[in-house]
Formats: structure tokens, C-alpha cells, sequence
């Protein structure tokens, strides 16, 4: 092998050894903006996303910023041209601009009004914003004045004061997806779920305690951990007021088929209903999550993509930690893009083990 060769080999292994090398291979555009790469024999610099054809890793050096790529004597690539504002940057501006506006408003302003606030026609900005957010610009004004009468609730104000004051034109409006939004009515949810019953038992399993809870609407949470009480404690956190009733002989029947789920995750379902709760885009991933087979996994960017929303995998990561029913929803099933498992609610050995015996199944 020649003294050429032998750098090039060297080259080539470095690169292939950098995690960055991944991101340029999947074009990954949330990796736009945190470093560059340039081609030797083009003597060009590209962002991560540049859909120019593949290099060989041997001709590929990363850089830091434009600085460092144009200091090395390399010149900005005219497809993606990286010297340049980003669509994905300019459009990240706009989506900003228009959540803003949302929130801001009393009314929910019209997809018309937003989009020209913004500067895009009506259709383009409404993809725009999804791909971003996940949601369409209706449902994240719903969303957000949701959240506004969860925390007028909490503090204390009447239903109707919350309702309106939130922005919601009618209470008919915002009662119609109540039990959705909150989990409970609003009454119930403002008394901190005072006078609901949630029936509840702690056991073991062989990944060690899980304790499932029940309300009168389905499994309303199946939490795992070492310790118990701990686990006791986060159920009393989410329901402060409601009445926690232990498990009698008939809910231990339940409680038997979850463990099954757990044991035996690729072969078992949990065929009785669950009470879900979370925000529209939240629910959305938990869908996907049950859409995924036993013994198969899917990347937190597959998943946005399912949902249609190809750049909200933090929004996903961050919809799969708040996840309370293990197991049931499958947010185990969640890997990075390279196969390599990353955190998960319960701990990752747990995740490992629960896909190990899917894998088996």
C-alpha cells in the first residue's frame, strides 16, 4: 500500500469514526447550523443536509463554523448554500413569529391573517407550521388556551372564568373536548381530581415494583421502578386530590394481565382501555407508538414523520418521556437513528430487556 493510500485509509477511518459522519449521511437538517463539512476534491464546504451526492468519507473534513471551512481555503457550495439564512432557519423564524401571535391574540387569528403576518401564502405556511409544531395552527391555539385554563384552574377560578379568560369564544367549545384535554371534567380537575376514584396496587414483576392505577375511564397509569413508594408518590402527585383506593381481589386480576404485558411483551396485548391523557400532539405520538409492531423499532424522526411532522423529533422525545403507561403505550420501541438506545422514563436497562424479549417473542 502506498504512502497515498495508506493517508487516505487513515482519513477514511476518521471520518467513519466521527458522529457527524452519520448526520451527513442522513442529511440530518437539525444538524444545520452546528457544523460544516467540506469535500477535498471539490474544494467546497456544504451543511449536513446538502442533497449534493455523497462524498467518500477520505475527502470529507468537518468544520466548526463557515470561519474555519472558508479559513481552510474552501469555498461555500452553490446547492445548499450554506453561507446563506436556512429555509429550515427562516422558516423556524416564521413558526416563532406566528406561535407568538397565537398566544398573543384573544382570538384565534384566521390561517389568512397568520400567513401574511408572516409573509407566506396561506397553503404554504399551514405545512410550514405543521412540519414544525405538529399540529395546524387551529389545534396549537386550542392547545395553548387549553393549557391556559389548566393553569387558571389550578389556581383556583371558576370553570367559566377560566374558560373565558383563556380566550375561548363559548364554554359549549372547550367542554365539548374536556374530558380529552384534562383528563377529567374541568370541575374535577380544578378540585385537583377531588371525588374521583382511582383504583391502584403496587406488586412485582421481574424488572422489579409496578404500580397500576385505574380511573372509572380505563388503566390511567402502569409506572415501573425499585422503590415502591416512589412509584405511590408520582400517582399521588398526579391525582393530589382524588380518592386512591388499593386493588381488591378483581382489580389483582388486572393487575396479573399488565405483569403478563411486561414479562412477555412481544406475545401478550393489553386489550382493555385506557385513560389518556395529554395534549393533541402528545396523543398523536402515543398512537404512533402503539402503531409500531412487537419486536420492531422506530427512530424518534420516523415517528415525526408518521405523524407528519418530519421536524419535531425533540417534541417526540420529549412526548415519549411523558409517557405514564408503560408498556401499554410502547415508547420502548423508540431508538436513535443509529440503533442505539437513549433515555428512557424507567431506565434504559429496562428498555433494553423489553426488547430483548420482544425480539424473542
Amino acid at each position: 500500500m502506498t504512502s497515498s493510500q495508506q493517508l487516505n485509509l487513515k482519513r477514511a477511518e476518521a471520518a467513519l469514526r466521527d458522529p457527524r459522519w452519520q448526520q451527513v449521511q442522513a442529511r440530518d437538517r437539525m444538524a444545520d447550523g452546528q457544523f460544516y463539512y467540506s469535500v477535498r476534491t471539490t474544494g467546497v464546504y456544504c451543511r449536513p443536509s446538502c442533497a449534493a451526492r455523497p462524498a467518500r468519507p477520505e475527502n470529507v473534513v468537518f468544520h466548526a463554523s463557515i470561519a474555519e471551512a472558508e479559513q481552510a481555503g474552501f469555498r461555500a457550495c452553490k446547492r445548499c448554500k450554506p453561507d446563506q439564512t436556512s429555509h429550515a432557519v427562516d422558516h423556524s423564524a416564521r413558526v416563532t413569529l406566528a406561535c407568538r401571535l397565537i398566544e398573543q391574540d384573544e382570538q384565534v387569528p384566521t390561517l389568512d391573517v397568520l400567513a401574511a403576518k408572516v409573509g407566506l401564502s396561506a397553503f404554504y405556511f399551514q405545512r410550514v407550521f405543521k412540519a414544525a409544531t405538529g399540529l395546524t395552527p387551529r389545534q396549537y391555539a386550542v392547545a395553548h388556551r387549553s393549557q391556559r385554563v389548566r393553569a387558571s384552574l389550578q389556581r383556583g377560578n371558576t370553570v367559566t372564568d377560566a374558560i373565558f379568560d383563556a380566550g375561548f369564544g363559548s364554554s359549549s367549545r372547550f367542554y365539548e373536548n374536556a374530558d380529552q384535554l384534562l383528563g377529567m371534567s374541568p370541575t374535577h380537575f380544578r378540585e385537583g381530581g377531588a371525588d374521583r376514584e382511582i383504583r391502584f396496587a403496587v406488586g412485582q414483576c421481574s424488572l422489579g415494583a409496578v404500580l397500576v392505577a385505574s380511573s372509572p375511564v380505563g388503566f390511567c397509569a402502569i409506572l415501573l421502578g425499585d422503590d415502591p413508594d416512589a412509584l405511590l408518590r408520582d400517582l399521588q402527585d398526579r391525582f393530589p386530590k382524588a380518592t386512591l383506593i388499593g386493588g381488591d381481589a378483581a382489580f389483582e386480576t388486572l393487575v396479573a394481565q399488565v405483569v403478563g404485558l411486561i414479562e412477555a411483551p412481544g406475545r401478550r396485548a393489553l386489550d382493555l382501555p385506557l385513560d389518556v391523557r395529554g395534549t393533541a400532539f402528545q396523543q398523536r405520538v402515543w398512537q404512533a407508538l402503539r402503531d409500531i409492531p412487537a419486536g420492531e423499532t422506530a427512530s424518534y424522526g420516523d415517528v415525526a414523520r408518521r405523524i407528519g411532522a418530519p421536524t419535531s423529533m425533540r417534541a417526540v422525545a420529549q412526548a415519549c418521556g411523558a409517557n405514564a403507561l408503560a408498556v401499554a403505550i410502547p415508547c420502548h420501541r423508540v431508538v436513535r437513528s443509529d440503533g442505539g438506545l437513549s433515555g428512557y422514563r424507567w431506565g434504559v436497562e429496562r428498555k433494553r430487556e423489553l426488547l430483548a424479549r420482544e425480539a424473542t417473542a
